[in-house]
């Protein structure tokens, strides 16, 4: 993949087939890759951390939004709880 929207799907799709460490792997190929993370993106890895029962990564990952100055939407917090 090369661009966030198409990480994104396939963390999405790898999440949804129960696969939420494969997801969260995705993820930390991005920042390999040079590749800009974006809410969308938090989000869906945040939602990888629910379904994979990684409560203390999901608060790291928002955590490293604020730091990054991505602010949280709705969804972001909905996916953390």
């Amino acid at each position: 993949p090369r661009h966030a929207r198409d990480y994104t799907s396939l963390m999405t799709a790898w999440t949804r087939c129960g696969q939420p460490d494969v997801a969260l792997r995705l993820f930390a190929e991005m920042t390999d890759r040079g590749i800009e993370r974006e809410v969308i993106t938090y989000n869906t890895a945040i939602s990888a951390c629910a379904k994979g029962n990684q409560w203390k990564k999901a608060l790291s990952l928002l955590r490293e939004m604020r730091d990054r100055e991505i602010k949280p939407d709705v969804i972001t917090y909905n996916a953390a709880i």
